[in-house]
């Protein structure tokens, strides 16, 4: 069966029925609106954020299948602290704070994207994400909580979440 897939990039729960979709889709024989309400249902848990997505279009049928992808670590981090965008000087000029569980759930939904096996491991990657652009988490350096996760001083935190980790598809 002869597939095309459309991969872009939208706003989470505000895409519109303009170009370049609306063009795209009407070539496949789609209904522009339908498919529009669709990808706004799938991407509203990601509202205001960019987030990638691919339509896979079966050209003989017409059936589609919309594949969500994950925002940017930086995305999700910044729409967390409800900063707009990352400081430009992240040494100096902190841009807002996170507790340690808001870093453990994005790292939760951030799993399908990442390479380590871990909780712990993804942790201090979103961690190190939030030093470089100028979060604090706890109201510490990110470097610091990271010394502290190896430490295991979390263990107990992290141990909370862990079956959720676990249940995520990789």
């Amino acid at each position: 069966m002869p597939t095309k897939s459309i991969k872009i990039m939208v706003e989470g729960g505000n895409v519109k029925p303009g170009p370049p979709l609306a063009p795209t889709l009407s070539q496949l024989g789609l209904n522009v609106g339908d498919v529009v309400k669709k990808l706004n249902e799938a991407t509203s848990s990601f509202k205001g954020m960019s987030v990638p997505v691919t339509i896979e279009v079966d050209s003989n049928t017409k059936k589609y299948e919309i594949k969500v992808g994950i925002p940017t670590t930086t995305a999700l981090l910044l729409k967390e602290a409800g900063a707009s965008e990352p400081s430009g000087d992240p040494a100096h000029k902190k841009i807002g704070n996170l507790s340690l569980e808001q870093v453990i759930k994005i790292a939760i939904m951030k799993k399908p994207g990442l390479t380590t096996k871990s909780l712990k491991a993804a942790v201090k990657s979103m961690l190190g994400t939030a030093k470089s652009i100028g979060l604090t988490v706890e109201n510490k350096d990110p470097k610091e909580l990271v010394k502290e996760v190896e430490e295991g001083k979390y263990d107990d935190l992290l141990a909370k979440y862990e079956n959720e980790w676990n249940e995520v598809k990789e």
